[in-house]
This record gives structure tokens, C-alpha cells and sequence, in this order.
């Protein structure tokens, strides 16, 4: 159990899939102008990699391994994603169209997010367990989700805040951004 949460809180705060690895940095620069769109796009990553993660850990063991094709990990990972996507992208346009709107391209680009395949390569690479696999993509989603949110909450206030003229749009964010992953390398001598 402790190794469990160990896996969690470090997926999610010490090596952050955004502010540490650097995976993901489309959506997290693109939806991160609203607290409420980021929201919805955190909790469709949340879906999309803890299922990624639970469904590709359950190919790449149960038929990648057995029929040592493991060569073909990228590419039948890959399409998982793409699928599982596709299954949020008709759930969203049904029964959430706001969201589906206000999310636009980037409900589309989760499919070649990187973090979402970088979550379930890391899977493997460091030999998770099927049970240890779904925590990781928990914690690297809800770590997703926590720096998104921020970036929104901070992108919202600076709205209103008086930037010089060669700092508006881009810059500010990324400046912020990288306020951001500076703070969150504080959390590296947690575990």
C-alpha cells in the first residue's frame, strides 16, 4: 500500500508530467485560459490515462509479452489512446456539449498528447504491475489536472493585472510556467 502512494504522490507532484517532464505542454498552454474549461479537459485526461494505462498495461502483459511482440508496444499503444479518445470526444458531444465546445481542437490533440503515451511507455519501462500501472496514470493525470488549473487560476488574474506590452500573451504564460515548475521542483525531496 505505501509503495502504491508513493507512486501516486510522486506521478503527481515530484515528477509532474507537465512541470517536470515537460509532456503535454499543447493542452497545458492552450486550455489553460479558463478554470472551467481546464477543469474539463484535466478530467478527460484523467479518464483517458488511467484507462490508457489499465488497458495497455493489460495488452502489453497479457498478449505483447506472450507473443513476444513487444517491438509493437508504440504502435498498438497509440491506437488505444486514439480509441479511447474517440469514445470521450462522442461522450463530451453528447451529453457535455459546452464543454465540447469550449475544448475545441484540443480534445482531438489528447490522442497525441505525448504525456498520455509517455504515461504508458513509463509503465513499462519501469515494469509496473497492472494495479501499479492504473495508480501511475491516476497520479500523473491528477497532476495534469492540478498544474492546469493552476495555470488557469494565474491566467485569469493576470488578466487583469498591468503587463508590460512585451510581456503580454505568450510570454507572461510561459514566464509563469516556468514560475510554476520551479515550485513544484520543491516537491523532489518529498519521496
Amino acid at each position: 500500500m505505501k509503495e502504491l502512494f508513493l507512486i501516486a504522490v510522486g506521478s503527481a507532484l515530484v515528477n509532474n508530467v507537465v512541470l517536470s517532464q515537460f509532456l503535454g505542454l499543447c493542452p497545458f498552454l492552450g486550455v489553460s485560459k479558463n478554470v472551467k474549461t481546464s477543469a474539463g479537459m484535466g478530467a478527460a485526461v484523467i479518464f483517458v490515462i488511467t484507462i490508457a494505462s489499465f488497458v495497455t498495461s493489460v495488452i502489453y502483459k497479457g498478449i505483447l509479452v506472450s507473443l513476444n511482440l513487444e517491438f509493437l508496444q508504440t504502435i498498438v499503444f497509440i491506437l488505444v489512446i486514439a480509441a479511447l479518445v474517440q469514445f470521450v470526444e462522442m461522450f463530451l458531444k453528447k451529453s457535455m456539449p459546452p464543454l465540447y465546445e469550449a475544448l475545441g481542437v484540443y480534445l482531438p490533440l489528447i490522442t497525441t498528447n505525448c504525456a498520455v503515451l509517455g504515461v504508458a511507455l513509463t509503465n513499462v519501462q519501469k515494469s509496473y504491475s497492472i494495479l501499479e500501472s492504473v495508480i501511475n496514470g491516476v497520479g500523473t493525470s491528477v497532476g495534469f489536472t492540478i498544474a492546469i488549473v493552476m495555470l488557469a487560476g494565474v491566467r485569469e488574474k493576470i488578466e487583469h493585472n498591468d503587463v508590460p506590452y512585451s510581456f503580454q500573451g505568450s510570454p507572461i504564460v510561459l514566464i509563469t510556467a516556468g514560475l510554476m515548475a520551479i515550485a513544484f521542483f520543491g516537491f523532489s525531496g518529498l519521496i
